[in-house]
């Protein structure tokens, strides 16, 4: 196939894996490391391997600190398990409600009510919970989002041979 073609490929790879980190319908990340792999392994790239083991590094953190992130600011905010449960039962309805940023909207939404639900008569620490959780997912998304754009610049910066 055309190098041409492999680098567009790569480039809209790279783009939706930017969106991916904060659309949780796209699988992020992982669409830009193979964005990033098949620039490396499918052309006559020059692009140097630690790239790659960076990248793959930063991409496993980032799957990681996807988990860990959330669960300790929620904690850090006062929330519960109630909490935790409602975030992932909020995201999951909140993707298939028909509004702009619905997961988002669905997750707090989910730890506000997970929380009320666990003690219906602390409205303060079912904010305070939600806060944590705002501020968990503010935290992981921007860290995944800062690795996605470098990943994109670094292939762009390479395909120009400024790298």
């Amino acid at each position: 196939m055309d190098n041409t073609i492999i680098n567009i490929l790569c480039l809209i790879l790279l783009f939706v894996g930017i969106l991916g980190t904060f659309l949780p319908v796209l699988p992020g990340l992982l669409l830009s490391i193979c964005g990033l792999l098949i620039y490396k392994f499918g052309t006559d790239a020059d692009l140097p391997m630690i790239y790659i083991w960076a990248f793959g590094i930063l991409t496993a953190a980032s799957v990681v600190l996807s988990y860990v992130i959330p669960a300790k600011t929620n904690r850090k905010y006062g929330g519960t398990r109630w909490g935790s449960i409602g975030s992932v039962v909020g995201t999951i309805v909140g993707i298939f409600i028909p509004i702009p940023l619905g997961f988002l909207i669905g997750m707090f939404a989910g730890v506000f009510i997970g929380e009320l639900l666990h003690d219906s008569k602390d409205m303060n620490k079912a904010l305070q919970s939600t806060k944590g959780a705002l501020i968990g997912f503010i935290y992981g998304t921007g860290f995944s989002f800062v690795v996605g754009v470098a990943m994109f610049l670094v292939v762009l910066l390479n395909m120009f041979d400024i790298i």
